[in-house]
């Protein structure tokens, strides 16, 4: 069978499981054992598939993930998030569309905490928006602030995505950590620019209103109390990685007991919080390590078949720029980010893709920070972004899907901006992976 009719059928099954309802890891997993038992001499196929899911679960990349999952669990159940917008709050003044900006700053901050977008989506829409609508904000500047400000979650580190796609990618997964740094905070500078000109231009969007002044000794007070402990956590786990100190896996344990450590201080680790957040560690756990169990394998099938082989050949061959190459690979990211979620899409093509890179001479960091950001411009594109629908769960009935869709597009392209930036320079996410 040519290599091009396997990998057709094993993506189109892989599409047509997922499609169906099935869990993405069984999906994967129904997929790889088909074609291990038919490709590799049957039963001998499966003894090789359990190899693999073991050579791909024993690396010692893999033991950060449960820490990074346990540390946003533990902050996100203990609400110290709202500690954080009130500092953000107090500290701000009387700026065009100051509650959007309000939001987006401390998503920023909180994304660096907890590495979720579900968590930063849900927790800031059910803070803001009633406090929005008070106020008088159209839906675009209520639900589309909200909405970039969970999707940066994907991006800021540490982010749990990007542990999974370091994984797969078999990239350094401290390297990519910091890598993301100055990319997540140049999308940040490009929402806020955006949500301040619009609201600028259009004052009838976010409505001034008078701001209460704030004592200059309160404002400090409050910046030392309960935003410099949450920059401690973030220091013990990028800091410590960024200087050397630390391995990720040893930061991320030092971020998960600062985690417990932060919320006892502030007297908000009660027994269900403790309870939530190690229930909700596990199950996120195990379904991250079953869908790389399954991408392991799923690349030991694209290698033993030649696929992978024969379509870095066919790349190579083409009379096309390796600039080109690029864009499609990208692109393929960005339109399956329409119909898929970002796991999915990380584990059909990560293992087609990273050879594609390793031979055309792109540095894999590099290209892993751009993948990153095309998989969160899927959080926010219809019909299936995720973002979209948590926020549509929060948001008030009065707010329409269609004006949650119309919300997120400036994003979208404030997003693909920062993509261009990043190809025309590369430093943006090289610069300080350098001094590790």
């Amino acid at each position: 069978m040519d290599w091009w009719v396997i990998l057709l059928l094993l993506i189109t099954g892989l599409i047509g499981l997922m499609l169906s309802g099935l869990p993405v890891a069984f999906s994967f997993m129904l997929i790889v054992m088909a074609a291990m038992y038919f490709m590799m001499g049957g039963v001998s196929g499966l003894d090789q598939l359990v190899l693999s899911i073991f050579d791909s679960l024993t690396k010692f990349s893999m033991t950060p993930i449960p820490f990074f999952v346990l540390m946003g669990e533990v902050l996100y159940q203990s609400g110290l998030a709202t500690r954080t917008l009130n500092v953000v709050s107090k500290w701000m003044g009387p700026i065009p569309g100051r509650l959007s900006v309000i939001t987006l700053l401390s998503g920023g901050l909180f994304a660096a905490l907890s590495g979720s977008t579900v968590a930063n989506t849900a927790m800031f829409g059910a803070l803001m928006v009633p406090e929005m609508q008070k106020r008088g904000y159209s839906a675009e500047m209520t639900v589309g602030p909200i909405m970039a400000s969970g999707a940066l979650a994907m991006v800021i580190p540490p982010s749990a995505l990007a542990v999974i796609l370091g994984s797969l990618a078999e990239v350094s997964i401290g390297g990519l950590l910091i890598a993301a740094l100055i990319p997540g905070l140049l999308l940040l500078f490009l929402f806020l620019a955006y949500t301040v000109v619009r609201s600028a231009l259009n004052p009838s969007l976010a409505p001034r209103y008078e701001v209460a002044s704030v004592d200059v000794k309160d404002k400090w007070l409050s910046l030392v109390r309960d935003l410099v402990p949450m920059g401690a956590i973030i220091f013990l786990v990028l800091g410590l990685i960024f200087l050397g100190v630390a391995t990720p896996t040893e930061a991320a344990a030092l971020g998960a007991l600062g985690a417990f450590v932060l919320a006892a201080a502030f007297r908000s680790l009660t027994r269900t919080v403790v309870k939530r957040a190690i229930v909700g560690s596990l199950r996120v756990t195990v379904m991250i390590l079953a869908i790389i169990a399954g991408s392991g394998a799923f690349s030991q099938v694209l290698a033993f078949s030649g696929a992978s082989r024969q379509l870095v050949q066919l790349v190579l061959s083409a009379d096309i720029s390796s600039m080109l190459i690029l864009l499609i690979m990208l692109g393929v990211v960005v339109i399956l980010g329409f119909f898929m979620e970002q796991v999915s899409i990380m584990m059909i093509t990560i293992p087609v893709f990273m050879p594609i890179v390793a031979v055309l001479g792109f540095d894999p960091i590099w290209f892993a920070v751009l993948v990153l950001i095309c998989l969160e411009i899927g959080q926010l594109t219809p019909p299936v972004g995720l973002a979209l629908f948590v926020m549509k769960g929060v948001a008030p009935p009065s707010i329409s899907m269609g004006q949650i869709y119309k919300a997120a597009l400036p994003y979208v392209a404030a997003d693909v901006v920062g993509v261009a930036l990043i190809i025309a320079f590369p430093a943006i996410a090289l610069w300080l992976p350098g001094f590790i």
